[in-house]
């Protein structure tokens, strides 16, 4: 399904956005890397409601303003964009990586706007004994063969030459990945003590041969947001919505319309 992008303005700040579809409301966070192309997924997603996919502030085509300064002050930032933009409606959250850390930030502070969770591969937690990958200390090729199983996906991500423009994107969401996530590494150490917050129906989706935040935490995540559905995915990196966007948009789409209705 096509898709049309436009800029909004929120507090001072241009944020560019990507709708398609029509009906019920999504709203797609996503992760450190951004969004560069609309992915089957997205289209797919698209076929059950109105989704909607920006890129966060400082990431993408959207400002990067200097008062953003972690990932509490993101979430803030959302909270207001759901109450000025959304029309009052309340939104079907899904979050990858970051993203979904982001999500459970939101909900945990305020789910008046929120019906539902899906946190895809979300970072924001640290479980004893299950270490994280380091993508900060990692090169292109080290982060490629963790975090894409599929070996033409990875191979085409390690030959991939972007142009100027692409290359500088790719260096802004660096930058402000390193601004949420740098200290402490990829996890709020206080937002496992108020997932009890969380009261819309959640679901969790994993990969699991992620390499960067391993599929053990699919559990932890489960039990901290009472997840009516938990999803691991076999030959499957990190990024699910990529690898097997297809099987996962039908999870979302299952989820949906069976728990969250």
């Amino acid at each position: 399904m096509s898709h049309s992008t436009e800029t909004v303005s929120l507090r001072g700040l241009d944020i560019h956005l990507r709708k398609s579809g029509k009906g019920r409301p999504m709203l797609f966070l996503h992760g450190a890397g951004g969004v560069f192309d609309w992915l089957p997924f997205f289209g797919s997603l698209a076929e059950a409601g109105e989704l909607w996919v920006p890129d966060h502030p400082g990431f993408g085509k959207s400002d990067d303003p200097k008062w953003i300064r972690s990932m509490a002050d993101l979430a803030m930032y959302y909270l207001d964009f759901l109450d000025e933009l959304g029309d009052g409606r309340g939104f079907d959250l899904i979050g990858h990586s970051i993203g979904g850390w982001l999500a459970a930030e939101i909900a945990v502070r305020n789910s008046s706007r929120v019906r539902s969770l899906t946190l895809i591969s979300p970072a924001g937690l640290r479980q004893k004994g299950v270490p994280m990958g380091d993508v900060f200390i990692w090169n292109d090729v080290e982060a490629a063969h963790k975090m894409i199983h599929d070996e033409n996906m990875r191979q085409r991500r390690i030959d991939a030459q972007p142009d100027e423009a692409t290359a500088d994107v790719m260096v802004k969401n660096r930058f402000s990945f390193a601004k949420l996530a740098w200290n402490p590494r990829l996890f709020n150490p206080d937002l496992e003590k108020w997932l009890h917050r969380v009261k819309v129906p959640a679901q969790v989706i994993w990969g699991r041969e992620d390499g960067l935040l391993p599929a053990q935490y699919a559990p932890l995540w489960a039990e901290k947001v009472r997840a009516r559905r938990t999803h691991v995915l076999p030959e499957c990196g990190h990024s699910p919505m990529v690898e097997k966007g297809v099987e996962t948009a039908d999870l979302v789409k299952a989820f949906l319309q069976q728990e969250a209705a």
